[in-house]
């Protein structure tokens, strides 16, 4: 045990603490105090054995003699020879000669460097945040009989000026991790969102290359036979009656085709933007069933339809197109809304009806609802159905956050 004057002691204490400061990782914090830990505990090996994952592992950072503690990067607490000290069962550990003390030798114990090294001498004290221990402080010398009660006073001042140091590297070392974790979480899911929608806009663009084929040579072809049934049908020895029906067939089958040909390439939507797109499907839909829906279209977006991506201008067009065949064609309502509204935030889409609901319609539209809920994800945007006011037809809702949009941007 060393004589110091109480003045040279505090020194070396406030020593401790200088020295800590400024380091960014426990090796090189105890690795930084260790010469002024000697002036008031001579040691051969110093270690600090910090707690893992609720106290149920640990590792060790030491200096001096180097050992295969500290190699250790999550060993379990049980397998430690000051397990007792690190579950609170005891308030310090003092050994006059470790290498025979049955304390350090149960079975399982990692004993081996007290062993190899000869660490005779040993002394441990816990390191405690608000009763909690998140760590131990041990000194070791290869001679026998080195360290008194005195020693583990002195060992617990030191424990209380590194404590405070090392909960800090811990939580900003946990921080860190949580911080790198979230982030490869968030580098995934973007990576993701960017697949699908390269994916979306590949499917659209075939989707378009379909519709110009069908229009280029199918209904080209639908069309020269429609007009050659119309001659046939003036010239007197064919039968009128025989011609009639086919050219009737031919005409029905070209106005499917056409309207194949537009759900596959939304040429409004390229040429007048998103508003008026839906606006062009929400007359057409409803006029072509003859039964006199009302209809309306309110744009509140201030001109942040404009500012989409073309792919995702697409898959809102394609959602709002589903809801508005889903209630025109199933529902049998009497009125069917479309809002379009944004803020600094978020761009909404709502498709309301006042026809039958959900309920009595589901069967008949659940997987137009997948499809609905599928591009949605794609975006990164939020869907939700429910039932309209006072529980009468049916509201779809599409929500998609928006980057908030810099008008310096667009004057450089």
């Amino acid at each position: 045990m060393l004589h110091l004057a109480p003045a040279a002691m505090f020194d070396h204490y406030l020593g401790i603490s200088r020295l800590l400061a400024g380091q960014l990782d426990f090796r090189s914090a105890i690795r930084s105090v260790a010469a002024e830990v000697a002036h008031i505990i001579p040691h051969d090996h110093l270690d600090v054995c910090v707690l893992l994952e609720g106290g149920n592992y640990h590792t060790a950072y030491e200096t001096g003699i180097e050992t295969a503690w500290g190699d250790l990067a999550g060993a379990p607490v049980v397998n430690s020879p000051i397990r007792s000290l690190l579950w609170g069962e005891v308030d310090f550990l003092l050994a006059d000669d470790a290498m025979t003390d049955p304390r350090f030798h149960f079975e399982g114990a990692f004993k081996r460097p007290i062993v190899e090294q000869s660490l005779r001498s040993r002394l441990h004290v816990p390191m405690k945040v608000q009763g909690t221990i998140i760590a131990a402080l041990s000194c070791s010398s290869q001679r026998a009989d080195v360290y008194t009660m005195e020693d583990i006073e002195r060992a617990r001042i030191i424990a209380d000026l590194l404590t405070p140091y090392f909960f800090a590297l811990q939580a900003a070392e946990q921080a860190q991790r949580s911080a790198i974790v979230e982030a490869e979480a968030r580098a995934r899911e973007e990576g993701l969102r960017q697949g699908a929608l390269k994916l979306t806009e590949a499917l659209e663009q075939e989707r378009q290359r379909i519709g110009m084929d069908l229009h280029d040579q199918t209904l080209a072809d639908l069309t020269r036979l429609a007009r050659r049934i119309d001659r046939l049908s003036r010239n007197a020895e064919v039968a009128q009656e025989a011609l009639e029906p086919i050219s009737r067939s031919l005409q029905h089958c070209m106005q499917d085709l056409r309207q194949i040909i537009e759900q596959a390439k939304p040429s409004v939507l390229q040429l007048f933007g998103l508003a008026q797109a839906i606006e062009h499907h929400l007359d057409r839909s409803t006029r072509d069933t003859g039964s006199g829906i009302e209809w309306g279209l309110v744009d509140e977006t201030h001109g942040a339809l404009e500012r989409l991506e073309p792919t995702v201008s697409v898959a809102l067009f394609r959602i709002a197109q589903e809801a508005i065949n889903n209630a025109v064609r199933h529902a049998a309502p009497l009125a069917v809304m479309v809002r379009l509204e944004a803020d600094d935030d978020r761009l909404s889409i709502e498709i309301s009806d006042d026809g039958t609901g959900l309920a009595k319609t589901r069967g008949r539209i659940g997987g137009g609802i997948d499809n609905m809920k599928t591009r949605a994800r794609l975006i990164s945007a939020r869907f939700t159905t429910g039932p309209g006011h006072n529980n009468r037809g049916t509201v779809v809702r599409v929500v998609l956050p928006l980057v908030p949009h810099d008008p310096a941007s667009e004057s450089n």
